[in-house]
């Protein structure tokens, strides 16, 4: 084991003993004994309290919009009164949010968990038929929306009852709604409202495509956001102590630009709820553009940065040229897929001051799991890092559920009070994945003899492309209730830009006559734009199979896959 690695082990024992800022003790959850963070908040409000010691400095910029963190907690507490007092919010009702981001996002959230609301981000891409299933399984009946979004549901609201608070003007839309800035004037200058929250209380309903079919809910606890949050402050206290990557502080306040959509764990928790604590200013962008990236940087002094692993690259290759004063940045961080090993080298060489980095996490763990950054991850650029301290524990099993050894290829388990607590209606699906407080991820994986992770492969049926998970189950479930489709087969593409790229086989009944172009408009109406398939080929023979009798998806994805780097 290297000294670095020895150095920051040190650090983190410090740290965590007893009377420290991260003590660690034991807190037994459903039967299962964690390792828990001692001195965590009493719950998410009690956190977002730490906005006030940063009053002065910028809280969110957003287009034409700038708030201090004095302005953004005010309005969270004037969101939180009206959630009370005009919505009778009572503590454990879901509150949706479906918006782009934006600083009203944030707003909600913190206004919606502070008061014991259970914040329910909704994918900003779900179409109508999508959000239609997340209502009816969530039971959300309030709904932050910006105009957008608030057109899709249209179609649903009066089904549900929906009540709609909206971000932009949406007076013209035909459907009854209140503007999120009324709210703010008639509740103007109020304190957040005491509600008794306790740790293990529901805090989110955060959506994630796994293997089966429709989204599933991950249903989260105040202490399951909060253990993600000290966990990550525990590491970066570490590194700092340790000194294991070069010091860059270059006497600038902390700026995050803010690309992630907040609707994932790693947006929410990482973009937004991490950079409460330091007072990092947020710049949120309208949408992801590199050169309109290089322009904020400069005009904004950023200094970290994260995206899916597609956005730094197209950063790095917009840098190359750039005249623009980039040399706030100091972290280029990715997570939400592989960044493939020779874009490490490309940005460590592009962007001399910085330090690149890359996280892994899932939402049923709240994001937490490994980070790998620095001189660390540019000697090992294939792998995920290792664990993220000090109260999340790694195993790798085989197939008999035995724990294997360093170096042999199993399933990813991870155990950690940042878990979820378990998927939201759905006990079978829970009882499957959670098993005595270990959650299997279905991603094949190993650990090396110093603890740094490297994922191989997956056994879960599920695309990754740019970040945003697709279960081919789904897809495949809205292509066949097409009446002219006979047999369907949906798998992933490789791709340089995003990962991964949508690829469908489709077999079409026996007289009927189908292309690409309509059958992707019939999807376009049932699913969100980044699960459409980007290449279709259409068979008249039946899809082979294996000896069971099933779809032989593995050769045909080699085949086509095969076909398209030929062409």
């Amino acid at each position: 084991m290297s000294s670095e690695i020895l150095r920051f082990n040190e650090a983190v024992t410090a740290l965590t003993s007893q009377g420290q800022a991260f003590e660690v003790n034991a807190v037994e959850l459903g039967g299962v004994s964690y390792r828990n963070f001692a001195a965590l908040p009493a719950n998410l409000g009690e956190y977002f309290l730490v906005m006030l010691q940063h009053a002065q400095k910028d809280f969110a910029v957003y287009l034409e919009e700038r708030y201090t963190y004095g302005e953004g907690y005010q309005h969270s507490c004037e969101f939180g009164a009206a959630l009370l007092e005009r919505y009778r919010l009572s503590k454990g009702d879901r509150v949706a949010i479906l918006s782009r981001n934006n600083p009203q996002w944030m707003m909600a959230f913190i206004g919606t968990t502070a008061v014991g609301g259970v914040a329910v981000p909704m994918n900003a891409w779900w179409t109508t038929e999508e959000l239609d299933y997340g209502f009816a399984d969530s039971g959300a009946r309030i709904v932050v929306a910006d105009r957008a979004r608030a057109k899709r549901l249209l179609p649903i609201a009066k089904k549900y009852g929906l009540q709609i608070i909206a971000i932009d003007d949406c007076s013209d839309l035909g459907v009854e709604q209140t503007p999120f800035a009324e709210l703010l004037r008639d509740h103007h200058g109020a304190s957040m409202p005491a509600v008794e929250v306790a740790l293990d209380d529901h805090a989110t309903i955060m959506y994630t495509s796994g293997s089966t079919g429709h989204p599933k809910g991950s249903l989260s606890s105040h202490r399951g956001v909060l253990s993600a949050l000290y966990s990550w402050m525990c590491m970066g206290v570490a590194t700092k102590i340790a000194a294991t990557q070069e010091v860059r502080e270059q006497g600038l306040s902390p700026a995050a630009l803010v690309t992630i959509p907040l609707f994932h764990c790693t947006g929410s928790h990482s973009a937004f709820m991490l950079s409460l604590v330091v007072g990092r200013k947020m710049v949120i962008m309208h949408k992801w553009e590199a050169e309109e990236a290089l322009r904020l940087i400069e005009a904004e002094k950023i200094t970290w940065f994260n995206g899916v692993p597609t956005m730094s690259a197209e950063l790095q290759a917009a840098a190359v040229n750039t005249d623009r004063d980039i040399s706030s940045l100091t972290e280029i961080m990715a997570g939400g897929a592989a960044r493939p090993p020779d874009q490490v080298k490309k940005i460590s060489g592009t962007f001399k001051k910085s330090a690149p980095g890359i996280g892994y996490g899932l939402t049923e763990t709240n994001a937490l799991g490994t980070v790998n950054a620095g001189a660390f991850y540019i000697a090992r650029p294939d792998s995920a890092g290792r664990a993220v301290p000090a109260v999340t524990e790694f195993r790798i099993v085989g197939e008999g559920g035995a724990e294997l050894p360093a170096g042999e290829r199993g399933e990813l388990c991870i155990k950690s009070p940042a878990n979820i607590l378990g998927y939201w209606n759905k006990p079978e699906a829970t009882a499957e994945a959670f098993v005595d407080g270990w959650f299997h991820t279905g991603d094949v994986a190993y650990l090396d003899e110093d603890g740094f992770l490297y994922i191989v492969d997956r056994i879960k049926d599920i695309i990754i492309r740019g970040g945003e998970n697709i279960s081919c189950l789904e897809v495949e479930a809205v292509i066949y209730a097409h009446p002219g489709v006979n047999e369907a087969v949906v798998f992933g593409l490789p791709d340089d830009r995003l990962g991964e790229i949508v690829g469908a086989a489709v077999v079409m009944r026996e007289g009927i006559e189908m292309n690409a172009e309509t059958l992707r408009d019939y999807l376009t109406e049932r699913l969100a734009g980044f699960k459409i398939p980007a290449h279709i080929w259409f068979r008249t023979e039946q899809l082979p199979r294996i000896a069971s009798g099933k779809i032989f998806k593995r050769q045909i994805k080699a085949d086509y896959t095969a076909e398209l780097v030929a062409s």
